[in-house]
């Protein structure tokens, strides 16, 4: 039999437990607005570690002056174009000269070679690349090859230029004519030989999935595979599939399996490594994947890889001087496309991107 005294005390407990959840409710705010702060503090975080890489990035920029003379802030070589890609090669050497070199030249077959110079007046086209079954189907008569620009020793006309040159970007349009690719070959062995920076993307990324061993510790050279060519390059060096639930990973033990060679996987986030440090590039794009963007990149790549490089680590903070020059053109590229889709939205091209280089270059790394 409960006593009235105990009634009491019950009664004292309830009031009490209603007490104590009537302030919790209005001091302790509730579970998803907690949740919401702790998401926006890594937010934060990570924009925070977005702005520290960005200002390395703006380490190694050089500044303009009017004492430089032509040629100072780079001289850039892209190898590729053929006669079915003529865009992609163009794409990469006028990104170039729109992030700051000062020259720019593109080494072709020459059935590329008049498209390429009908684009822009601004690039140097040296129509030296021979492919076997291009040049308008010509290649096989020996009259055409002789008349033909088409040099039978590629990698001897583009050697001579090589000394001229700060950083190489091969792949751009190139296509997988055996031939070409074979000069290809000699043309990054020579280059190697002579300790120049190449970026390898497109069809480049193709040879070196057939032959590894072209660019196996050589850490002056980047690649920067999309989704497909990745998991291509993965698989030869590897020897397994890409394990997609860890893309941090993947592109880490890809980066060590070649020698700590820089990997750039291009996707919804830009992972980036050198074997011994991961970089996220997160920094806001839009969701039109028109082709011709991954020329943007390398070709923008190419000059800062030449500044970074110039500027050395102590510019960037320890950090791998090519890592910071990859993070800062995968920011450029995406700022690019932010802007120009911003401007046309769904119609938005590559050519759009371009125009918006000289903008997102300001807004990026000189504010």
């Amino acid at each position: 039999m409960v006593t009235r005294a105990g009634a009491g005390a019950a009664v004292a407990a309830t009031a009490v437990v209603a007490l104590l959840s009537a302030a919790l409710a209005l001091y302790r705010p509730p579970l998803d607005a907690v949740l919401e702060r702790a998401f926006s503090l890594r937010k934060v975080h990570s924009i925070k570690d977005m702005e520290n890489t960005l200002q390395l990035v703006r380490n190694i920029i050089p500044p303009l002056s009017s004492t430089k003379h032509k040629g100072q802030d780079g001289r850039i070589g892209v190898v590729g174009g053929c006669q079915e890609y003529t865009g992609a090669p163009y794409f990469a050497a006028i990104s170039a000269l729109k992030v700051g070199a000062d020259l720019s030249h593109v080494f072709c077959a020459s059935a590329a070679a008049p498209v390429i110079k009908a684009y822009s007046p601004e690039l140097i086209v040296h129509p030296v690349l021979f492919a076997e079954g291009g040049n308008e189907g010509l290649s096989s008569n020996k009259t055409f090859r002789a008349l033909s620009s088409d040099s039978p020793s590629a990698v001897d006309e583009v050697e001579k230029w090589l000394p001229r040159l700060h950083a190489l970007v091969v792949g751009p349009g190139l296509g997988r004519d055996d031939v070409l690719l074979r000069n290809v070959q000699g043309i990054l062995e020579a280059s190697k030989a002579r300790d120049i920076p190449v970026v390898i993307d497109a069809d480049g990324l193709w040879l070196v999935a057939q032959q590894p061993a072209l660019i196996q510790g050589y850490q002056k050279a980047v690649l920067t595979p999309n989704h497909m060519e990745f998991s291509r390059l993965y698989d030869a060096v590897l020897r397994g599939p890409v394990d997609s639930d860890d893309r941090h990973g993947s592109v880490l033990r890809l980066s060590q399996a070649l020698g700590n060679v820089t990997v750039v996987q291009k996707g919804e986030r830009d992972i980036l490594s050198n074997g011994q440090q991961v970089l996220v590039c997160s920094q806001e794009g839009s969701s039109r994947r028109c082709g011709g963007q991954g020329d943007l990149l390398s070709g923008s790549l190419g000059v800062l890889v030449h500044w970074a490089l110039l500027a050395g680590p102590e510019k960037t903070n320890g950090s791998s001087p090519l890592l910071v020059a990859a993070f800062g053109a995968c920011s450029l590229t995406r700022q690019c496309n932010h802007q120009a889709f911003q401007k046309h939205g769904r119609s938005t091209t590559t050519s759009d991107m371009i125009a918006e280089v000289g903008a997102a270059f300001r807004k990026l790394f000189e504010t």
